[in-house]
Order: structure tokens, then sequence, then C-alpha cells
């Protein structure tokens, strides 16, 4: 069987290089097929859990993408919530079973039994389960971008990452607040022509706010 044409074919669309390394997509000639070397093409992050922490370690430029994008597609329901948050005037309680009570309080009996509806203007408590506050509007949650480099400052100083917004604008900070079915984008940008390693942490969630608790508006996400 002859495969002349199939490997020509491949050498024009991907360059005559046999190593298929994305790493090296530019030494190929073949940057037009790397994963998320720009924003139109991301690669794609979908969170519906909070908090959560996305980690992110590789590497861009020399001969690979200079820019890495990701967009992260938000789709938090509440079903699979990995903290307590605490509405307004309320503190979240720790429970722990037996051990010697403190001698200003009387250890507390749980009644699984009890009946649940409103007493005396007083709701249940919901043991051993998280549930996100229901604020009745929009909420927000929070988004932390941590560039925890790698230790090596010659590398360090030449690479940036920023978050963009859903418009693919830069935002100016490394803190965000966007709505739970909202997106944003993250860049990994090479400033110079050395093949640079990055160490970077997105904390997605750590807050759950309104509108109204949020004390710097400039960190809302512009869309």
């Amino acid at each position: 069987m002859d495969v002349t044409t199939q490997i020509r074919q491949h050498h024009i669309t991907y360059g005559s290089s046999d190593n298929t390394n994305p790493a090296y997509n530019s030494a190929g000639k073949s940057l037009n097929y790397a994963n998320g070397a720009s924003i139109q093409k991301p690669e794609l992050e979908n969170l519906s859990v909070v908090p959560y922490q996305l980690n992110y370690r590789d590497t861009v430029g020399l001969f690979g993408a200079e820019n890495h994008f990701v967009k992260v597609q938000l789709r938090v329901k509440g079903d699979v919530v990995l903290r307590c948050f605490e509405p307004p005037g309320w503190e979240c309680a720790a429970l722990y079973a037996g051990g010697d009570s403190d001698p200003f309080y009387q250890q507390a009996e749980v009644d699984y039994q009890a009946n649940e509806g409103i007493v005396n203007t007083y709701e249940p408590a919901i043991i051993g389960e998280n549930r996100l506050p229901d604020f009745g509007e929009k909420a927000y949650v929070s988004v932390d971008l941590s560039n925890l480099k790698t230790g090596n400052k010659y590398n360090d100083s030449w690479l940036d990452v920023r978050l963009y917004c859903a418009s693919r604008e830069e935002h100016p900070y490394d803190k965000m607040y966007i709505g739970t079915n909202d997106f944003f984008y993250i860049g990994f940008h090479a400033r110079n022509t050395r093949r640079l390693p990055y160490n970077v942490e997105c904390l997605v969630g750590n807050e759950y706010l309104r509108y109204g608790e949020i004390e710097d508006k400039k960190l809302i996400m512009k869309r």
C-alpha cells in the first residue's frame, strides 16, 4: 500500500518533524493546533463544586505556544459544597460526639427523630450537610489567582499570569467576583524567548456573597 500521499499531507498540516510533542509546536510549524494557545480556543474547565482549587504546572514559550489560556465555566448549583458558608448574623458550628462538657455548658443531645418544623420562630439545624445560603438574588463567588512561582527568579520574572473577564478583557487584579453561572479566563504569558515553567493556583468559591456584601465593587467581573 502506498502511503506517500498521506505522509505528505501530514507534513503539510503539522510540519516535517515527526515529533508530536505539543511542547514543540512552533518547531513543527503547527502552532494552530496547540491546545489553548489563543483566548478564542482556550482549554476548558467545568466547575460545579465550591470551594475548589485549580492547580496548573506546565511550561510556555520557546518552540511551544508563548500564551496559554484556560476558560473556567461555573455551574454552581449547591449540590456539592465543601465548606460551611455563614449567612449574615449566623455562624457555623462544629459538633463533636462524646467527651467532657464545658464547665459552663451542658452537652447537647441530638434527636434525629424530632419534628423538623419551626418552633417559636426557631428553625431546625442542618447537621452533616453543607448548603449554600439562599439569598433570593444573584450570588457571587470569589476567584483568587496565586502565582506560586518555581523558585527560579530568572524564569519567574519573565512569566505573567492574568485573569480575564468573560468579554476577554484583562482583569486588573488577582481577585475577582463572578456569578455562579458565569465564566472567566486565566492567561499564562511568556515574556522572553526561553522555556518558562509555571506553578499557579486558582481558588474558586472561597467566598459566597450578595452584591451588597462585596466591599470593593471594582473586583466584580465586567461583562
